[in-house]
């Protein structure tokens, strides 16, 4: 069945300015600057007042209707990047050979030795945007940073995949690096 009008609206804080442009969104905020090409998807963006975003979808069928709180949920990202950032934590469990990991700054890169005993050093490479660090407070805890949560869980993805347990039984082989905490950049109150 088709629906002739749906619509969900995203609420703008202060101090946040969205342009959007032909389905192309772009936020800036305290903490800068990210924008999102939506034009894939058919619907109208508007603007009815200066806090609020209109997203419209006309004449659509279930799965375009479910496109809505798609979009919504981006553009809401890119508020929430801009104005409290996004931070994920990582920590490095093993059972018996102590996993070393290396922040290299000259290439953005993170290199992990002595995974379950090997001599080879895995080579993950970071997007510009992330910053990565060691966790000051917690052993053992790598601290990913960034603006946009599409970049840093997909580095704290690709440096836990990188240490995923091949040909072995997992259950009994639990050594890698695992993502323990989502949090924001900005620490609520």
């Amino acid at each position: 069945m088709k629906h002739i009008c749906k619509d969900d609206v995203v609420n703008i804080p202060e101090g946040v300015t969205v342009e959007v442009k032909a389905r192309q969104v772009r936020v800036t905020g305290p903490r800068g600057t990210l924008s999102r090409d939506l034009r894939h998807i058919q619907m109208d963006i508007q603007r009815p007042s200066k806090s609020q975003l209109r997203v419209i979808v006309w004449k659509g069928g279930r799965k375009h209707i479910a496109c809505i709180r798609t979009v919504c949920s981006h553009i809401s990202n890119l508020i929430k990047g801009v104005t409290v950032g996004f931070e994920y934590k990582l920590r490095y469990v093993y059972a018996h050979f102590p996993i070393s990991v290396n922040i290299n700054t000259a290439d953005h890169s993170v290199e992990i030795r002595n995974f379950l005993g090997e001599r080879v050093a895995r080579k993950v490479l970071l997007d510009e945007s992330v910053s990565v660090s060691q966790s000051p407070a917690q052993k053992d805890e790598l601290v990913l940073s960034g603006n946009d949560v599409d970049l840093v869980s997909q580095c704290a993805a690709s440096i836990q995949q990188s240490t995923r347990v091949r040909n072995k039984d997992i259950r009994k082989f639990l050594d890698g690096i695992y993502v323990s905490e989502k949090t924001t950049v900005v620490k609520e109150n």
